[in-house]
């Protein structure tokens, strides 16, 4: 996987901190919409929730998701420098979509007796725990198995940039 990459093909690389809060905005919608079928059918939602989310919307809308495009980040096949296919972003969205639906489980379980809060993120920490160790293409064990990476780029919203301006101006009123 690293000849794919090359030291000569440099992609712009993704802060951690934004690519958390892009899974944490999809992660959050996903499960708001599992939520709107009842109790009894928030597995089944939040996986085809999930899956047009982080699946579908990226094929439809150039490799972003709606994290994605809130913080200008985008999904890429570094060898074709262009949108993965179907079948690497099912792949991808596969390993992430178990860890998240484990974390929902247990936020929906959620009681004193219940301990699966405490083991349920275990395994998205596992996954995503490469991205932080990579210092050099930021993957993680998602993108090594569908073969891709995450870039930033100059289309979308810029919710992050936005909220740092608005706490700016709220701290220099404070001052």
């Amino acid at each position: 996987m690293r000849s794919d990459l090359g030291s000569s093909r440099r992609f712009p690389r993704v802060p951690n901190d934004r690519r958390v809060a892009a899974f944490a905005i999809d992660f959050g919608a996903a499960s708001l919409l599992s939520t709107l079928g009842g109790a009894s059918s928030i597995i089944p939602l939040y996986i085809l929730s999930w899956y047009g989310l982080r699946v579908i919307l990226v094929v439809k809308n150039q490799g972003q998701s709606l994290g994605r495009w809130a913080l200008d980040i985008k999904v890429l096949d570094p060898k074709l420098r262009s949108l993965p296919g179907l079948l690497e972003l099912t792949k991808r969205e596969t390993l992430t979509g178990l860890g998240s639906l484990l974390i929902l489980l247990g936020l929906v379980n959620l009681s004193p007796t219940n301990g699966l809060i405490l083991v349920a993120p275990i395994p998205l920490f596992i996954d995503c725990g490469l991205a932080f160790l990579d210092t050099e293409f930021r993957q993680a064990w998602h993108d090594r198995l569908a073969r891709t990476v995450v870039v930033q780029t100059r289309r979308g919203y810029s919710l992050d940039i936005k909220v740092k301006k608005i706490f700016a101006q709220l701290s220099d009123r404070v001052k």
